[in-house]
């Protein structure tokens, strides 16, 4: 056992704190963050959010399958407060149970299968960022526990309006459960993915293209050639093949899915090697164009905030919720061709 004083230990520590660099202080903190929560938390490939009942739960499906329901509105849903107390971020477990399921009126009505679900599931979002979530099962589970306490006349008072919203899920629950049995039993799942992907094309896609107008600024291939140290000419509209790759990686590619495989359907490349007509002009004008421009010109932001082409892939992974790149590779050279009309 140590002699020292622990008072004299907590000072030495904290002048050695005082000595350590703002970046230094930071990577300990962002170290002791990582020790908390781990590092390696589960990634969410896809997210969106359910109405049920006329209550929105937001929701994501993680890359092991596991479908989740984020914490905050899970409690809103049921009738509960959303944030945990103290900033805690999680709601902390009594006897293994959360505490909208502590009371011991409740507990009669909790099965084993329940108790195994409702540990809280901390994950990375699809844009990157931490959340705190439960297993979606456990949503079902937590409105037949109020129910049936309700129906045995076994609530507290306090306990009543959390039943009254849970019966309203449960009717929701039932509703949407029994039209996804059928859509799977009859395989009528595909038909509406493809009902879904009709409508989009057809808000998005014109069959037959429009004139060419300028549609991507001079700044967009600018600030191109600016983060790859390319030379640039202003007014040469014949640019490398690769030019064409980050358009479709950055701007065609954010558009809805199915949108791009159905412009380079209508726009096949020639035996000439190149296209006849830009992508843009199978865009309708009302919705397809509007995204486009959108699109256009926050690419463009973030390549004013970067310096590098790999500063830009950072800025737009982190922007559009995509995994952050891994080392990239060299680029191919580039050859400008001179133009040949306006």
């Amino acid at each position: 056992m140590s002699d020292k004083d622990p008072s004299d230990q907590s000072l030495g520590g904290k002048a050695r704190a005082e000595k350590l660099s703002k970046e230094e202080r930071s990577a300990i903190a962002q170290s002791g963050a990582d020790a908390r929560w781990g590092h390696n938390l589960p990634q969410a490939t896809h997210s969106g959010e359910l109405v049920i009942g006329g209550r929105n739960i937001a929701c994501a499906v993680l890359r092991n399958g596991k479908r989740v329901l984020t914490q905050e509105t899970f409690l809103t849903a049921i009738g509960r407060a959303a944030k945990a107390k103290a900033g805690t971020g999680s709601l902390k477990l009594v006897d293994g149970l959360p505490p909208f399921l502590v009371a011991e009126n409740l507990k009669p009505f909790i099965s084993e299968e329940l108790m195994q679900s409702t540990t809280p599931i901390v994950f990375r979002t699809v844009k990157g960022g931490r959340a705190f979530g439960y297993d979606a099962m456990l949503l079902p589970m937590v409105c037949e526990v109020y129910v049936n306490a309700r129906d045995e006349d076994k609530l507290l008072k306090g306990q009543e309006h959390i039943a009254a919203a849970c019966y309203i899920l449960m009717k929701g629950l039932a509703r949407v459960g029994i039209i996804a049995l059928v859509d799977e039993a009859t395989g009528y799942q595909e038909q509406r993915a493809k009902d879904e992907l009709a409508r989009i094309l057809e808000a998005y896609v014109l069959e037959e293209y429009r004139p060419w107008t300028r549609t991507f600024p001079e700044e967009f291939f600018r600030q191109i050639y600016r983060i790859h140290d390319w030379p640039y000419r202003p007014g040469n509209a014949k640019r490398t093949p690769f030019v064409g790759q980050l358009i479709n990686k950055y701007v065609y590619g954010e558009l809805p899915a199915g949108v791009l495989e159905e412009l380079r359907r209508l726009n096949p490349v020639t035996d000439h090697g190149y296209r006849k007509r830009k992508h843009f002009q199978y865009l309708t004008a009302d919705t397809g164009n509007e995204h486009l421009d959108r699109q256009i010109m926050t690419v463009i932001t973030l390549m004013r905030i970067s310096d590098t082409k790999e500063e830009l892939a950072r800025h737009f992974a982190k922007a559009f919720g995509k995994p952050l790149p891994a080392v990239q590779e060299r680029l191919p050279l580039v050859v400008e061709v001179k133009e040949n009309k306006p």
